[in-house]
């Protein structure tokens, strides 16, 4: 929200309800930013205890949406200026809906022969425009205050030649970048972990349309392929041809984590894991690099290290056999990015999940713990998730599924990180050993499992089928519930301004008022 909003609130509201909205912000893709990390500091101010109520009754929408929402306030739309929600609906719809209640501001369905999509929307920085999956295997460019659709330098752009096999599943990424370039990155997997499939990265350069493609199976070719090896009269061809020599395996390292891809000022690099596949850092053919289950560091335009299609770093589990052989994907999240404590012999941390419930702490630095791509093992700490040993074994527990929020406490500025898997949420706090050394210590740990967190106010906000719920974030004490809501697949909420949206499987939106002040002036 802006300045001139805030100030019409502030004879209405009073002091103390404005100190609440003096922090206003916008929630422009998932986890608010290219980091991802779901901590809006900007929430401030409002009593948990005395709110969390329903803002107006849930709305109906015109087909599921299975991600998470993005907010934009104070957007010039035909209407007047509105603060709008977007929502990208399973069926390759995108919503731009009045956040004060909900209607319809305007709506996009480009034609397409895909399956569905479940990746959630980005706004680039200037707020202009807004950025979409279609069903067509493109990422379309509309205006965001009334939802025309850009046709030009390249929109919409390929994010893959094979919308029936390839899916849209993981959020859009926007991120400016330390060459003060902005890029939106796109990533794949598939509907049902089959078919001719790869896992890639396509980097478009917002100013110029110019892309750039990672291929996470055979990454020495830099382009999208296409399906089962059928030339589309360009020449290109399909890593198929070069992994049927390879066990006749044609599918794997998608990247499925909720983000996507993410971006890290700190490193200046853009991070993908990709899940299960043929990992071969040199092929023993001669003719095609695979990444399977790993974590990729790539140049901020999603190019690799220049070097036989070798990203610029990686990292790569030593029970990679196992979890490829078990199904327990690595890249079942997204790397999340880890402030530093004061202290640590490590600038840059990551923190990395997976389907086997074993938690990762990285150095961004250097992935592997050498210089380079190509090593296997190398991080600095493997922490097993409450009830199991898996970080040894490369089971399948099916727990690490969310994506982690991260959260920097205001009290001592201290780094903390919340991970919801199936089986509960547990929170770990960065400390930093004798010599130096970063470390996951857990503070707390919860029973009731859920999707990807968000923190707001020192509260830890998230959802599972049937409730939303609010902890502490520092005790991990139940705060709030309620149960009105639908069952929940992917869905996942955000909190901007006072506020908490999510959607459930039965196709309806939720609004919570966080501070008990309910407003019919939310624009």
């Amino acid at each position: 929200m802006r300045a001139d909003w805030r100030s019409r609130l502030i004879p209405a509201l009073g002091i103390a309800a404005c100190t609440a909205m003096a922090h206003a912000t916008d929630w422009l893709q998932f986890g608010s930013d290219a980091a991802h990390g779901s901590y809006n500091s900007a929430e401030r101010g409002y009593s948990t205890a005395t709110g969390n109520q329903l803002a107006f009754a849930p709305v109906t929408l015109p087909a599921v949406a299975d991600s998470a929402p993005i907010f934009v306030g104070d957007v010039a739309t035909g209407t007047g200026i509105r603060d709008l929600l977007l929502v990208a609906t399973m069926d390759g719809s995108l919503l731009a809906l009045n956040a004060a209640d909900g209607s319809l501001v305007w709506s996009q369905k480009p034609a397409g022969a895909g399956m569905v999509t479940t990746g959630s929307p980005a706004v680039e920085p200037g707020r202009q425009y807004v950025y979409a999956y279609g069903l067509d295997g493109k990422v379309h460019k509309y205006q965001l205050g009334d939802g025309t659709e850009v046709l030009a330098t390249g929109w919409p752009q390929v994010s893959t030649l094979k919308p029936d096999v390839e899916k849209g599943a993981s959020a859009l990424t926007i991120a400016t970048t330390g060459g003060a370039a902005t890029y939106l990155y796109s990533v794949t997997n598939s509907y049902y972990d089959g078919g001719d499939y790869q896992g890639h990265l396509t980097s478009i350069n917002l100013s110029t349309g110019v892309q750039a493609v990672f291929n996470a199976q055979c990454s020495d070719l830099t382009f999208h392929f296409v399906k089962n090896g059928i030339s589309s009269g360009s020449g290109q061809d399909d890593c198929q041809q070069i992994a049927s020599a390879k066990a006749g395996q044609t599918a794997g390292s998608g990247i499925w984590g909720r983000p996507g891809a993410v971006y890290d000022a700190g490193t200046n690099r853009v991070y993908v894991a990709t899940g299960n596949g043929l990992f071969d850092p040199v092929d023993m053919l001669g003719n095609g690099i695979d990444w399977g289950d790993s974590v990729l560091a790539l140049n901020p335009d999603g190019s690799g290290s220049g070097v036989q299609g070798m990203p610029v770093d990686s990292y790569t589990p030593s029970t990679y056999v196992q979890l490829q052989d078990s199904d327990a994907d690595l890249g079942s999240t997204s790397p999340a990015i880890l402030p530093a404590p004061v202290g640590s012999n490590v600038a840059h941390l990551g923190l990395q999940g997976g389907k086997d419930g074993c938690v990762r702490l990285l150095n961004l630095d250097m992935l592997g713990g050498s210089a380079g791509a190509g090593h296997i093992g190398g991080e600095l700490q493997t922490v097993d998730l409450p009830g199991g040993n898996q970080c040894a074994e490369g089971g399948n527990l099916g727990t690490f599924k969310a994506q982690a929020a991260v959260w920097v406490n205001p009290a001592d500025a201290s780094t903390w990180v919340f991970v919801a898997h199936n089986a509960g949420i547990v929170a770990y706090q960065v400390v930093v050993t004798g010599s130096g050394n970063p470390a996951l210590s857990q503070v707390w740990t919860s029973s009731d499992s859920g999707t990807s967190p968000v923190v707001a106010n020192a509260t830890v906000y998230y959802v599972q089928s049937g409730v939303v719920r609010a902890l502490d974030a520092a005790t991990g004490s139940a705060i709030w519930s309620d149960a009105r809501i639908g069952g929940i697949h992917w869905q996942s909420p955000i909190v901007v301004n006072s506020r908490l949206y999510v959607t459930d499987e039965q196709a309806q939106l939720w609004v919570y008022q966080l501070d008990g002040i309910f407003r019919d002036n939310f624009r």
